[in-house]
C-alpha cells in the first residue's frame, strides 16, 4: 500500500527533531489508547498486521494530521467497526445500544505484565532452504501492492547484499490478509547513494525483507 505513512526518505517533512527526556505518554488519554489497542488485540479478532493495515488505510489528511495514539485510535476504531463490535451510532453517541459482541479471548489487568513480557513470536519453522546465504547480492522488487506490506518505497527495485539470514518469520503482507505463512526474512544492507543518489550524506541503510520481495542480483 503506497500511503503517506510510508514517510521513509521522503523530504520536506523537516528533521526528525528527538525530545529530550521524552515521557511514555503525553496526555492521560494516550495511555487509554494504548491499553484499549492491548486489550482488543488480545482478544484474537485480528493480528497485529491487520492492526498495521488499518492504521496505513488513513485518509491522507486525517493521517497526516493526527498524532501517533490518535492513529491508533482510528486504526481501532475501523477493525471493530468492520467486525461488528461498535455500530456507527454508538460511535456517534459515545453509549453502548446493543449487547456487546462476543470475543474468544479476554486480557484481564493481572495478566497484562506476563502477555507484553512474552508477546507474539514471528518465528516458524521450515523443512525449506533460504533461496539466498550472506553475501548474496540481490535487487528488490518494484513491489507496489494495493494491501499492506513491509517493503519501504524507498528501496524498491535497488541493489542490496544479504547481511544475515533470520530464519523464517509469519510473512506480513500475507498476514494482514488473514493468512500467516512464513517466509524467508533477511537483513539487507543498501548503499545509501543507489536509495537517494550521490548528494546523500548517509553511509548505508539495513532493512529486514522477507524473501518474496527480493530477486537475484
Amino acid at each position: 500500500m503506497n500511503g503517506v505513512h510510508d514517510m521513509g526518505g521522503l523530504q520536506s517533512f523537516g528533521p526528525v527533531r528527538p525530545e529530550p527526556n521524552e515521557p511514555p505518554f503525553h496526555a492521560p488519554w494516550e495511555k487509554r489508547a494504548l491499553a484499549l489497542t492491548l486489550a482488543m488485540g488480545a482478544t484474537g479478532s485480528w493480528n497485529i498486521d491487520q492492526s498495521r493495515a488499518a492504521r496505513e488505510s488513513l485518509p491522507p489528511g486525517k493521517y497526516l494530521t493526527s498524532s501517533y495514539y490518535k492513529i491508533w485510535i482510528e486504526g481501532l476504531t475501523k477493525l471493530m467497526l468492520e467486525r461488528g463490535f461498535i455500530t456507527p451510532a454508538e460511535l456517534a453517541s459515545g453509549r453502548m445500544q446493543s449487547p456487546p459482541a462476543k470475543v474468544a479471548r479476554i486480557l484481564r489487568a493481572a495478566d497484562v505484565s506476563i502477555a507484553l513480557a512474552r508477546g507474539s513470536p514471528t518465528v516458524r519453522e521450515t523443512t525449506g532452504a533460504p533461496r539466498f546465504k550472506t553475501g548474496y547480492n540481490i535487487r528488490t522488487s518494484n513491489w507496489n501492492p494495493a494491501t499492506h506490506t513491509r517493503l519501504p518505497r524507498y528501496c524498491r527495485d535497488k541493489p542490496g547484499v544479504i547481511e544475515k539470514v533470520h530464519g523464517c518469520h509469519v510473512f506480513a503482507d500475507a498476514d494482514a490478509q488473514g493468512d500467516p505463512r512464513p517466509e524467508w526474512l533477511y537483513s539487507v544492507r543498501f548503499e545509501a547513494r543507489d536509495l537517494w543518489g550521490e548528494h546523500t550524506t548517509a553511509s548505508a541503510v539495513y532493512v529486514d525483507l522477507w524473501e518474496p520481495y527480493l530477486q537475484g542480483g
